[in-house]
């Protein structure tokens, strides 16, 4: 944990977060006034019915999509004060992604695939190939080294999500946001996938935030709250 982790004290922190979506003449509240703080290694599950704006409040924490009002820091820095080139190199360095449907690129390789983060980041050089390297061992431990030229059509879904979470490790990044990252497996694939991401969320000592509708699912983080009606019970 760096300098800057230990003096923000949270990994994320979120105060009167708003966001309304506008469809033609109509205005759609999803989220109100919603603060939150998440803690340097802590798992913390959102559940929420579908449509509660769990995937929104996720995008809005990780950087991905401005909220109408409200703020949110991650490791202290202010996401939505500053330019779009540094927002996104905050993302790319500090925040991993899993996604319900995994957003692999189909003409991709699945090594390629894991590796398409790290490469703004390496470029060239040493950096470039201690990347290859990571991007070996990820898939080793995920059980994909025997897949690394295959593409993303001929994985399993539960192949291709534990190639995602791969994915959202190759630049080691302290934080982890997962969104319903069992939502379109089978219940034996699905707890597998769990398995492996709080494994390694717990031996990277990384923070998770993780939303889903599965309490199931929920109650294997350390903590829980519920969005329901654009606000956090």
């Amino acid at each position: 944990m760096n300098d800057q982790q230990q003096d923000s004290g949270n990994a994320v922190r979120a105060r009167a977060i708003a966001k309304t979506y506008v469809l033609g003449k109509h205005r759609i509240p999803v989220l109100q006034d919603i603060s939150l703080d998440v803690s340097f290694g802590e798992t913390v599950c959102i559940r929420g019915a579908s449509g509660a704006g769990k995937t929104t409040l996720l995008h809005i924490l990780g950087g991905l999509e401005q909220p109408n009002s409200g703020t949110v820091e991650i490791g202290g820095a202010d996401v939505y004060m500053m330019g779009e080139g540094r927002r996104s190199h905050l993302r790319g360095t500090r925040v991993g992604f899993v996604f319900q449907a995994y957003h692999l690129l189909p003409e991709l390789t699945v090594e390629e695939n894991v590796m398409l983060p790290s490469m703004r980041l390496s470029g060239a050089g040493r950096a470039r190939v201690e990347a290859e390297k990571r991007c070996r061992e990820l898939l080793d431990h995920v059980g994909l080294s025997d897949r690394l030229d295959h593409r993303p059509p001929e994985l399993s879904g539960g192949e291709q999500q534990r190639a995602a979470i791969a994915r959202s490790l190759i630049n080691d990044p302290d934080i982890m946001l997962a969104d319903e990252p069992t939502g379109n497996l089978d219940s034996r694939t699905g707890d597998s996938v769990l398995d492996l991401l709080f494994d390694l969320v717990d031996a990277r000592h990384r923070t998770l935030v993780m939303v889903t509708h599965n309490d199931q699912v929920a109650e294997r983080c350390t903590r829980s709250m519920i969005l329901a009606d654009g606000v956090i019970r």
